[in-house]
């Protein structure tokens, strides 16, 4: 059997197909096959490629003996046990160079939204309502936005604000980051002077539930808060206390805390927290299904971004 054999789990843009056949790989389909069909045929395969149907762990990656490479076409790779991957010798390829212009774009749409309070006067009107008033908003000019984490989303956000009066500041626990386009700060310093805060962090054991009551506390100034990066970042129920006591002056979220670990729905639970609830249906919060980095030019984006590095590697 060729010994160069790859299965994609879930769909991608043509072109990654093409290009790995063209490289001299043969491509098997199984957007729609079910996880205990895949383990029993894994041991076929030289590659995966996958988006976030499932998690690949040490169960799934110890029936693949012939595995070199598990391609994520995607920003990050927690749904990826990448320590075990890596002690059996398997390369883990990420694609975060692909999206991150998409994911600037929507951070920046998503804090013009929330300080205009531009869907709360949509839906005003659409009740037949004129209450202009109530619908006044706040300028970005004289502002100090925050970015925690100035790796590629981070750094587009930055070159998106830079057609704005405004300072841009950045926290990273990577040194000497600082560009033309911010400046690198302490975490304190960070949270004194921020008025909005852009998370673009990965998950980690060191990034899950950072932002929670004491972080806000901590904040100097009412801010405006995005997150685009991952859900576990944040503890929703601090959030919503920040909203509600009007130390978030408002919230656009694109992940959240109760997405499932393969980045799907956060209606699963029946017994949906209270917090949750409350993001649903508060005028403060704008939502999006964590499509911030799903555009059409990302998705061509991140299938290039994937083939040029199997290529490089020459698998």
């Amino acid at each position: 059997m060729n010994s160069k054999l790859i299965l994609h789990i879930d769909e991608n843009h043509p072109l990654l197909i093409k290009g790995l056949e063209e490289l001299g790989f043969k491509n098997h389909i199984a957007y729609n096959m079910p996880l205990e069909k895949i383990l029993i045929d894994l041991h076929h395969y030289s590659g995966i490629v996958i988006r976030s149907r499932f998690p690949i762990d040490k169960k799934f990656i110890d029936q693949a003996p012939k595995l070199k490479f598990i391609a994520r076409v995607g920003a990050g790779l927690e749904n990826i046990d990448v320590k075990y991957a890596h002690f059996k010798n398997i390369s883990t390829i990420a694609a975060p160079e692909g999206n991150r212009n998409a994911v600037g774009e929507q951070s920046l749409g998503m804090l013009l939204s929330l300080m205009n309070k531009l869907h709360q006067a949509h839906s005003s009107i659409e009740r037949g309502e004129w209450h202009r008033e109530k619908y006044r908003g706040w300028e970005l000019e004289g502002k100090t936005v925050g970015i925690i984490g100035y790796g590629n989303t981070g750094k587009s956000f930055a070159k998106k604000l830079q057609g704005f009066d405004v300072k841009v500041i950045f926290h990273d626990i990577k040194t000497h980051l600082g560009d033309e386009n911010a400046q690198q700060v302490s975490l304190k310093e960070l949270q004194n002077r921020a008025n909005i805060l852009s998370l673009h962090i990965p998950q980690s054991v060191e990034t899950n539930g950072m932002i929670d009551r004491k972080f806000i506390a901590q904040m100097k100034n009412p801010f405006w808060f995005l997150n685009t990066a991952r859900g576990k970042a944040v503890v929703t129920s601090a959030l919503v206390e920040g909203l509600i006591s009007g130390k978030i002056l408002g919230a656009g979220l694109d992940v959240f805390e109760y997405e499932s670990a393969s980045f799907h729905s956060i209606f699963n639970d029946r017994n949906r927290p209270k917090s949750l609830d409350y993001l649903l249906t508060s005028e403060k919060v704008l939502l999006s299904p964590h499509v911030a980095g799903w555009t059409f030019e990302s998705h061509l984006k991140l299938a290039q971004t994937i083939l040029d590095k199997i290529a490089a590697e020459k698998y």
